[in-house]
């Protein structure tokens, strides 16, 4: 057995098995689509990001920023949630509607982020036949309020429930609406650019990618956004088309793409910590694994 560091998760948490899912791609870009409807939360990216210019490279350092959380070891995760909270206390933003200079940093700002990323990794992986019961579902976001402190939030109040995620967005949806800067992350991610010769890859697969992640978004987020929603019933079969796609590819060669951080974490400790085909391990066995919210 090893006696190795497991992270802040371990591989006994849901965590650790549904983020080696190939559909967290397909998730991730729900998030953008969600946390752009969020105008003070949008801006702030607009006024101190390279989006525009480098939106491959931000989507490759979320994805290491989540990879490092999920898999690092624990001062690697900490390190890294460290490095993420100094840059946010320097930012400032001005609010699109009222001119008020505020700091990136907020609670409410940071709530939101991690809100619509928890509720997009499990909506997307649960409809697309992710193996996952509603209790298992419950011990996921429970288990992401140890994100969220590395981020600076209090985890006391992050919700930890499905149901307490439901109000959660329930209660924020009258803050939401679709701005300029919502239009323009809506207009990228539907045709980012890219050199010519990736023009076909494009058209062929991130396009596919990006309507499919838009498409499962809540109604109320396609209302904003101006577009009809599609029939839940058939976003969710092409969710579920999707998912048995990339899950036939072998999960070595889909571990192998960067950030790699899932082999490097099997390497530190051992075969018994590769993630699961089947889903996360029953709900004995994850009952008191890492991954508990220190509040």
């Amino acid at each position: 057995m090893s006696h190795a560091d497991p992270g802040l998760f371990g591989p006994r948490s849901v965590t650790w098995q549904l983020h080696a899912d190939p559909m967290m791609w397909v998730a991730g870009v729900r998030a953008l689509y969600l946390q752009a409807l969020h105008p003070r939360a949008v801006r702030g990216v607009m006024e101190n990001s390279d989006f525009r210019e480098d939106a491959w490279g931000r989507l490759m350092r979320t994805a290491g920023f989540v990879g490092t959380l999920t898999y690092g070891t624990t001062a690697a995760a900490e390190k890294y949630g460290a490095r993420v909270r100094g840059i946010h206390r320097r930012l400032k933003a001005t609010d699109p509607d009222t001119g008020e200079t505020y700091g990136v940093d907020e609670p409410g700002l940071l709530l939101w982020v991690h809100c619509a990323e928890a509720d997009s990794y499990l909506q997307v992986l649960r409809r697309s036949g992710y193996p996952l019961t509603d209790a298992q579902a419950d011990r996921y976001l429970d288990e992401q309020r140890v994100s969220a402190r590395l981020v600076g939030l209090d985890p006391s109040g992050v919700p930890a429930t499905t149901g307490a995620m439901r109000a959660y967005f329930a209660g924020v949806r009258p803050r939401l609406a679709a701005g300029a800067d919502a239009r323009e992350v809506d207009d990228f991610l539907h045709d980012p650019p890219v050199h010519v010769l990736l023009a076909p890859a494009r058209a062929l697969l991130w396009r596919r990618v990006a309507e499919l992640a838009y498409d499962s978004l809540p109604p109320y987020a396609h209302a904003l956004y101006g577009r009809p929603a599609p029939p839940p019933a058939a976003v969710d079969r092409r969710l579920r088309a999707t998912g048995r796609t990339l899950r036939a590819v072998p999960a070595r060669l889909r571990w192998s793409l960067p950030p790699g951080h899932v082999l490097g974490a099997m390497r530190r400790l051992g075969p018994g910590s590769r993630p699961s085909p089947h889903g996360p391990p029953g709900p004995a066995a994850i009952l008191d694994g890492p991954g508990r919210a220190r509040e």
